[in-house]
Formats: structure tokens, sequence, C-alpha cells
């Protein structure tokens, strides 16, 4: 039998779908003018499609050591946060989501307490000072180590591990740490992929934290040198002057160009992904 459509189906499907052009457009336009040469730009001719295609931009914006530099800094923050994180935040969740632990109830009032109230920006930044590592890897690394939110989601897939399954390995002589690590770990691909990937996408979008943190130009992340080159609107290259005669739309493709390369990478990660994140947000998900 045919599935009918009904009016609130074709509603809902319209509304999404505004929204997904409404999400996509300024994207696709970037990537358009970042694309096309600087006559059809000046002439306001680019909108959804690149006229002229051209790589030039693209070409001077990955010859700025300045971008080179990010990436690196960017990866390395990254990789070693998103790695810190997951472990912290697993080790936490796990303890959480045992009920016989010891003040297990006043352990997870004061977790869901922060998601309400923090120390605020000053005192948090006289702690990192205190500790030693501004201007350090730490700095972009430890303070934002823990996320509540993800901690609670992460608890919450525990919860419903098998009881089965731990048994089993303490009848083979497995104390905590081996059932979680032989057992647990394996076993929750989903919610570490999901989780995962909310603290890369944090981590390489953070924009804060560096801003509060760290005075060497050589350790800025991408996101800051960003800033500093759409702000200034140029890059530590000679070749600007050879792409176009008007410095302003040159400019404005450069800095969409600039956005377009430190964006693309984080995209296209989600896509491997995928299949873990929905399954991961679905098993981790409060259940009624």
């Amino acid at each position: 039998m045919r599935r009918r459509i009904d009016l609130f189906t074709v509603i809902n499907v319209i509304i999404l779908l505004a929204v997904v052009l409404v999400t996509l457009y300024p994207f696709v336009h970037m990537a358009a003018v970042s694309l096309s040469k600087d006559i059809f730009v000046m002439k306001n001719e680019v909108t959804w499609y690149p006229k002229g295609f051209t790589m030039d931009m693209y070409k001077i914006v990955l010859k700025d050591p300045r971008i080179l530099q990010g990436y690196v800094n960017t990866i390395i923050y990254v990789v070693l946060g998103t790695l810190i994180a997951l472990v912290v935040t697993a080790l936490g969740a796990y303890s959480l989501a045992k009920k016989e632990m010891l003040f297990h109830r006043g352990f997870t009032l004061l977790i869901v307490i922060t998601m309400f109230f923090s120390g605020g920006m000053i005192p948090t930044f006289l702690v990192v000072k205190s500790y030693g590592i501004m201007d350090t890897v730490w700095a972009m690394v430890l303070p934002g180590v823990v996320s509540t939110w993800n901690l609670l989601i992460m608890r919450t897939f525990f919860n419903d591990f098998p009881k089965e399954l731990e048994e089993s390995g303490r009848m083979d002589g497995l104390n905590d740490w081996g059932i979680f690590i032989r057992l647990v770990v394996p076993l929750s691909k989903a919610v570490f992929s999901t989780i995962g990937l909310f603290y890369a996408v944090a981590l390489w979008n953070n924009f804060m934290l560096p801003l509060l943190y760290l005075r060497d130009p050589d350790l800025f992340p991408l996101q800051v040198i960003l800033r500093n080159i759409v702000l200034a609107g140029q890059v530590n290259s000679g070749d600007v002057t050879s792409v176009g005669g008007d410095s302003t739309i040159v400019e404005e493709s450069l800095k969409f160009a600039t956005i377009m390369v430190s964006t693309v990478p984080i995209l296209l990660v989600y896509p491997f992904l995928q299949k873990y994140f929905v399954k991961g947000v679905m098993i981790g998900a409060v259940k009624g």
C-alpha cells in the first residue's frame, strides 16, 4: 500500500527545505565568490555559482605561512584535546553510571550545577595563570577538557550497558579497570565517535581561549589567524596585487577563500563519522 502524504508532511518538508536553503546559501555564495574572477565580483554578478572560475585566491591564501602554521597548531590542539577529553569524560561518565558509587548523588548534583553556574572568565583566567600554563599548548587543551553536557550523554549511554557483560567479566577475573578497557570501550564506539566529534568541532572553532591565554603568534590556531586576515584584508604574500586592480574586491574574495580554507576540513570529517554519530546520539538519549 502506498503511504498517503498528509498536509502536515508537505508543510514540514517545505519548512525544512527552506531552512536548508537559508543555511547553505551563505556557504555556497562564499565558495562562488572565492572561485570567481575579480571582474565578476566587482560587478556583483556572482550569486550561487562561480563566474570565470579561478583558484588564484586559494593559491594566495595557501602561500601565506601563517595559514600553514595555524593548521599545524589547530590539528595539534584538536587531536590532543579530543583524546584527553574523551579519556576524562569516559572515566567520569562510567563512574557516574554506577549508582552504587559512594556519594553518587552528590557528585552528580555538583556536576549538573556547572551547567547553569560557572566560575566566570576572570577566575578561570587566574586559575590557568596560577598553574603556569599560559602561552603553552596546555592552555588550549586543559581548560575545556570536560563538557558537562557530553559527560551526561555518555553517562546515559553507560547506564544502558548490559550488566550481564560486566558480571561475566568479573567471573573471568577482571577488575573495574579491566571491565572498562576490555569490555566497555570496545562496545562503545558509537558514543565515543559522537562525543569525540563534539569535542573536535569545539576545539577546531575555538576562538576565545587563544585570545585569553596565548601571546605568542606562533601558537595561534587557525581561527585567530583567520580573524586577523579577515580584519586586515591581506595576507603575507606578494601576489595579491597581481590578481586584480580593485583592492576591495580582492580583499572580499580573499576573505571568503580564507574562510573556506578554514571551514572545509572539519566539514569533511562528518561523513566518515555519520553512522556512528546518529547511532551514538540515539543510544545516549534519555529514554522515557
